[in-house]
């Protein structure tokens, strides 16, 4: 049974449940990005950095709050698919910000070598997970699983080797000169005009209002799975990684917006890392056997596709070409056809 137990609920309330709750947190990531985004600037601790791993940490909130009701409630098909299925939503991101670019292809003006770096250890904590899954269970010392723990060793090794690159990289494109990177998305943004320890403890606050609202996400989600028969595992991956997504929305067409290219990359495939990242929190809470061994095909589909669209993005970033198709590069075009067949095809195998 779920810690919030919404199956009794008519399923037309529990849809507004979850609008209601997915609006909360649209609303709370948006301004709680530019709190700390504030806080950053104020602090002075390495701007970029430290704004890449606040973005990063801030706007993967919903998914905390969600990863830990599904799994605590034992419905490990949802956990998992929603932080997959959020790399998959949160990839195709990039996409829809590519059109508002419009003239010129994302990956053309928008990465430098740092954000290839970041993707391919993406891609490499994503393979962990798939082969978890393939190969099966390994219990670690009753903590979980030995997959979810090397997927987040990955992680937390890569955010180090990030920053050392970033302070002296080894080689940078040439050609047309990508955005620059100095300055945060949010840089031209006004800050909350509060002092400190205030501006701390409005973040505090709207982290809370974050963790609730994605807890009444998952739970809704759980309940809907159930009464319309679609199966945890395709609700996880579609609506509620669409639902804890928005925050990675609005700071990533906030950045293009601003002409912050390279952060919306650094954004969308930080984020990524933060949501495989939380597979171990999902081995942790998860009452029975490490969870990757619970989910199944959907969770590999998830985690391919997952692979499989980071990889055109970081085709597009090599290539640099500025061949543009409905407004958009002809990489994130690709995405977004790959996205809906991977959608199709997560229902078909649930």
């Amino acid at each position: 049974m779920s810690l919030l137990d919404f199956t009794s609920l008519p399923a037309g309330v529990n849809v507004l449940l979850f609008i209601v709750a997915a609006s909360g947190v649209w609303a709370g990531g948006t301004r709680l990005t530019r709190y700390a985004d504030a806080l950053a600037e104020r602090t002075g601790i390495g701007r970029v950095y430290l704004g890449v791993l606040l973005l990063g940490g801030v706007t993967s909130l919903p998914e905390v709050a969600t990863t830990a009701t599904a799994s605590l409630s034992g419905n490990a098909p949802l956990a998992v698919n929603t932080l997959l299925g959020g790399v998959m939503m949160q990839t195709t991101i990039l996409a829809f910000a590519d059109v508002l670019v419009g003239r010129e292809a994302l990956s053309t003006v928008g990465a430098m070598s740092e954000e290839l770096l970041e993707g391919v250890l993406l891609i490499c904590a994503l393979a962990v997970v798939a082969v978890g899954i393939a190969v099966g269970p390994v219990p670690l010392a009753g903590l979980g699983g030995a997959w979810t723990f090397g997927a987040l060793g990955i992680v937390l090794g890569g955010l180090f080797v990030i920053r050392r690159y970033e302070a002296s990289p080894q080689w940078q494109p040439i050609g047309r000169a990508p955005s620059p990177s100095t300055a945060h998305p949010l840089a031209r943004s006004k800050a909350p005009p509060l002092p400190t320890r205030r501006l701390t403890g409005a973040l505090v606050g709207l982290g809370v209002v974050i963790l609730v609202a994605g807890s009444v996400v998952a739970a809704s989600c759980d309940a809907l799975a159930v009464q319309t028969g679609l199966g945890a595992s395709f609700v996880g991956a579609a609506f509620v990684a669409i639902a804890t997504s928005l925050p990675e929305v609005s700071v990533t067409v906030e950045a293009v917006r601003l002409g912050q290219n390279r952060m919306a990359f650094s954004n969308i495939f930080g984020t990524n890392l933060f949501d495989v990242g939380l597979l171990a929190l999902a081995d942790v809470c998860y009452p029975g056997p490490p969870v990757l061994g619970e989910v199944g095909a959907p969770a590999q589909v998830a985690a391919l596709f997952g692979i499989l669209l980071t990889a055109v993005y970081l085709a597009g970033i090599i290539e640099r070409s500025d061949r543009t198709a409905l407004r958009m590069g002809w990489d994130s075009a690709l995405v977004l056809a790959l996205y809906a067949a991977g959608l199709l095809l997560l229902y078909l195998v649930q």
